[in-house]
């Protein structure tokens, strides 16, 4: 049996409506991807900060001369 051969590419036929539709939900996902991302890292930072802080004062307080030393 023989088949034969369309050839070629198929053309699209979604309209402009509808691609205009796709790239608003898919900007709007990457804008709330993005926003829980950079609020990740936001508090990320916090918690890194928090930590330096603390370590830092236990690094002074270790080296700080007491009485006559």
């Amino acid at each position: 049996m023989a088949t034969r051969d369309t050839g070629g590419q198929q053309r699209s036929t979604r309209s402009r409506e509808e691609t205009e539709e796709v790239e608003a939900s898919v900007d709007t996902e990457v804008s709330e991807r993005t926003k829980e991302v950079t609020d990740d890292v936001d508090s990320l930072l916090d918690e890194i900060d928090g930590v330096l802080e603390e370590n830092a004062e236990e690094f002074v307080k270790s080296y700080v001369q007491k009485g006559g030393e």
